[in-house]
């Protein structure tokens, strides 16, 4: 189950208003929607939660770019809303790599032949030309790395410190807008 939730930073305080995440398909739809809530292009924080899994924290000051904290990016992976939030940037990845990847993975098969080539490799040889079963490196590019992941300071400001946001585990958005100041006002919208 999911909650997703926005709140604006206004001159007397915080006003929440949850949303509905169905038409939100991209990091800059999310922006965009919370760049719409904002007030006078201050802050806009989106809290995004599935149950006992991962909650992830997007942050949106006027016209910067977005700042983003996902509790467990392997869990967040395995959700079509986390995966709004793990973007190439924040995975430590070339923007539009998954896109080259498949390409070329069109063009060759996976015994490394070009489509229409035979294969050259007699029946009988028994010579390992193989590698990708015995993958020493341990370094899976598409691989989501465990754990938090994103910038740990995003509400430093705001009155969380990095420590207290790592420790979060269940009711992190609850958790949250308590340090805030916004319990109150997110738990109309909850």
């Amino acid at each position: 189950m999911y909650f997703a939730a926005l709140l604006a930073r206004t001159e007397d305080g915080w006003e929440a208003s949850d949303t509905e995440l169905d038409d939100v398909e991209t990091l800059s739809d999310l922006t965009d929607l919370a760049r719409e809530a904002s007030v006078d292009e201050d802050t806009v924080l989106v809290f995004i939660e599935q149950e006992d899994a991962w909650f992830g924290v997007v942050r949106v000051d006027g016209e910067d770019d977005p700042r983003i904290f996902v509790s467990d990016a392997t869990a967040a992976a395995r959700s079509s809303y986390g995966e709004i939030l793990l973007t190439d940037e924040l995975l430590g990845r070339e923007p539009g790599a998954e896109d080259t990847i498949a390409a070329l993975e069109e063009l060759v098969g996976l015994d490394g032949t070009e489509d229409g080539d035979p294969d050259t490799t007699p029946d009988n040889d028994t010579t390992d030309t193989d590698t990708d079963d015995n993958d020493d490196d341990g370094f899976d590019a598409d691989a989501v790395p465990a754990g938090p992941l994103g910038d740990t300071r995003v509400l430093a400001d705001l009155g969380l410190p990095e420590a207290e946001l790592l420790m979060l585990r269940t009711d992190a958005l609850v958790e949250i807008a308590d340090a805030l100041g916004a319990a109150e006002v997110l738990e109309t919208v909850r």
